[in-house]
């Protein structure tokens, strides 16, 4: 590179070296910019050219604070706390590798300066999060959004854990894609299954081998239900499980200890009363009775569901296999 084109790229030299070096607590002096310069572009400046170019940065609307004492990069895209919670984000999804959970934190860290990486220790802890071993999420997404966009269907194999604790074909799947949605820490893609004539819910991070079909994707508004689109609200009455069932008006008492979680599972459209017995309150809520079933069962202490009579006899019909199970001594292997 020869001299006119290191001036010319003087004040984005700059710019960067305030990006990654500088905050309100550390703050560079115009000797150290010009020594950067030096060290990493092999560049000198005079302290007047380091001032007279922190000034067109300024005038360009860059939020610079330069005084006497020095200078630093005043507003960043995203603030620390903001970056740190992307990186939980990150790192609390099961749907992504350790290698790609690892590969995303390192960009995140990038859009800070050089003194936020080695604040973020837990970082370095990625392997030890349960994590997914497809690698194929990204890639999925990417298809997904192009059928989309095309207005195409997608084909792919959709798999389980076995014995082995890696994942293995279940079946081969085809759907008209419409959306994807984040749910309790799992992506989903929602699409109609044409075969069994219902709206699907398919976990991305269970798909590989997916394309793009020559088939036109069955356009949302005829899928039964979805005439008049998507409902946002409605849609959350596939919690907590993004079952596909068609859901009903669900009657359960729950134990006033429990509230926290029952709004956190099945959100704040919930009705609640108060009820008779001391403790306890009457929640009503429209949802998934496929869902519904799984969830009471994993707070079987602390509910009871009253309506409808087909769920609690599904119910008390798994609670008698249940003790069945459990009535005698464990059986040897």
């Amino acid at each position: 590179m020869n001299s006119k084109e290191a001036k010319k790229l003087t004040v984005l030299r700059i710019l960067q070296i305030l990006r990654d070096y500088s905050d309100s607590d550390h703050i560079m002096t115009r000797e150290q910019i010009a020594a950067k310069m030096e060290s990493l572009y092999g560049v000198r400046l005079e302290r007047q050219a380091v001032s007279r170019n922190l000034s067109f940065l300024q005038e360009a609307g860059f939020e610079i604070e330069s005084s006497r004492r020095g200078a630093y990069l005043k507003c960043r895209d995203f603030e620390d706390a903001e970056l740190r919670m992307l990186i939980d984000g990150v790192l609390s999804s099961s749907h992504i590798t350790a290698k790609q959970s690892e590969d995303l934190i390192g960009r995140i860290c990038e859009l800070s300066n050089k003194y936020f990486k080695p604040r973020i220790n837990y970082v370095h802890s990625v392997h030890d999060w349960s994590k997914t071993e497809n690698q194929s999420l990204f890639y999925n997404i990417e298809v997904i959004d192009e059928a989309i966009e095309q207005g195409k269907r997608v084909a792919f194999n959709y798999n389980k854990y076995g014995k082995d604790k890696k994942l293995h074909k279940s079946s081969k799947q085809e759907l008209s894609p419409y959306m994807m949605l984040l749910h309790n820490q799992r992506y989903y893609l929602m699409g109609y299954n044409e075969y069994w004539g219902n709206m699907a819910y398919r976990r991305l991070d269970r798909i590989t081998d997916i394309k793009i079909t020559d088939k036109q994707a069955i356009p949302l508004r005829k899928v039964p239900g979805f005439e008049k689109g998507i409902d946002y609200k409605m849609l959350s009455t596939a919690l907590p499980y993004m079952f596909s069932d068609k859901p009903e008006r669900i009657e359960f008492l729950a134990e006033e200890t429990i509230l926290d979680q029952v709004v956190d599972w099945l959100g704040r459209d919930i009705i609640i009363t108060d009820c008779d017995d001391p403790g306890k309150v009457h929640v009503s809520v429209i949802a998934s009775p496929n869902a519904m079933s799984f969830w009471a069962m994993q707070y079987l202490n602390y509910i009871e569901i009253l309506s409808p009579q087909s769920l609690r006899n599904r119910i008390k019909e798994s609670l008698e296999k249940g003790f069945e199970k459990y009535a005698g001594d464990a059986r040897k292997s």
